[in-house]
């Protein structure tokens, strides 16, 4: 048996090489969107095909996208309509290709369980999802030479003008709101499902957020046990080297803090973080002591099962 790796090579190619003829356009457009091999590492890691796959936070539909590609079903949660919409044209196309079926439901994902269809309670096999962090990696820049002035403008580093959206408040409410998110997660899990959460620390006005650390205990407050803590590269490797790829802005946003005296590095990695639910126990949130998973519904077919 092949041991699963620690490291993820997930950027051999650069993350719009990866999109490319997968996503419709205006979806370069998000200001935080998973890299496409990250999603697929974890979906063909944890599941196999005709699972279901779920993202809470699906953006522009990433996970579903590279989920339906592989074979699996998929849905997603998103907060806001025009990320919502863009995700579920997204959606169709890789459903239409890959012969599987995808839904993306708009709403908050702190209310999960009541936007995913109760069929499909107890039937996830997989949640993979990443928290909104750190303005500082969000966002594309444009040359300003195209209307005669000099310097770079900053654009697509919004989610939306909406305050409630979870990427404009506090780490300390974000971190609240991702434990809700987890243990709505955990509900709708099948005994022995996966959830797998990627993140990274950044620098705010110098200090350290080391949200990795954060989510490790939201996961844990929301009833998950973790089992893997892996770390999937953004950067390639040519030559046993890594190839880094980092943006124009981040390299402007580190050369900028390193004037200013802040030790800041260009990011080339993701940190994941791998939970269970695991079977034959109560739920802690709930005091339910039946976790067993109901019959699968028809959008995916029953088949025996593995634990992760």
């Amino acid at each position: 048996m092949t041991l699963p790796l620690s490291v993820w090579n997930t950027a051999p190619t650069s993350a719009p090489a990866q999109r490319k003829g997968r996503y419709l356009p205006g979806s370069a457009a998000h200001p935080a969107k998973m890299l496409p091999g990250i999603a697929a590492h974890a979906i063909t890691t944890y599941t196999r095909p005709g699972d279901l796959v779920l993202d809470p936070m699906c953006g522009i539909g990433t996970t579903l996208v590279e989920a339906l590609h592989l074979g699996r079903n998929a849905v997603g949660v998103e907060y806001e309509p025009k990320w919502a919409h863009l995700a579920r044209l997204n959606a169709a196309a890789a459903a239409h290709e890959g012969g599987t079926e995808g839904a993306v439901c708009t709403g908050d994902a702190r209310q999960l369980t009541s936007l995913v269809p109760p069929a499909l309670h107890g039937q996830v096999d997989l949640v993979v999802t990443s928290p909104p962090y750190g303005p500082s990696v969000h966002g594309q820049v444009r040359s300003t030479r195209e209307t005669g002035e000099r310097g770079v403008v900053k654009k697509d580093f919004r989610y939306s003008h909406d305050p409630t959206n979870l990427a404009h408040v506090s780490t300390a409410h974000l971190l609240d709101a991702f434990t809700q998110i987890l243990t709505q997660c955990r509900t709708v899990l099948r005994p022995g499902g996966t959830v797998v959460v990627t993140t990274r620390p950044w620098r705010e006005r110098g200090e350290l957020i080391d949200l990795p650390s954060a989510v490790l205990a939201a996961g844990k407050a929301a009833g998950l046990t973790p089992t893997e803590r892996c770390v999937a590269l953004l950067a390639g490797i040519r030559d046993s080297h890594l190839v880094t790829r980092p943006s124009f802005f981040q390299m402007k946003n580190v050369r900028d803090a390193r004037r200013q005296g802040i030790p800041l590095s260009a990011v080339q990695h993701e940190d994941v973080l791998v939970f269970t639910k695991l079977t034959g126990k109560p739920c802690p949130k709930s005091g339910d002591s039946t976790c067993a998973a109901a019959f699968r519904s028809r959008t995916c077919p029953g088949r025996p099962r593995r634990d992760h």
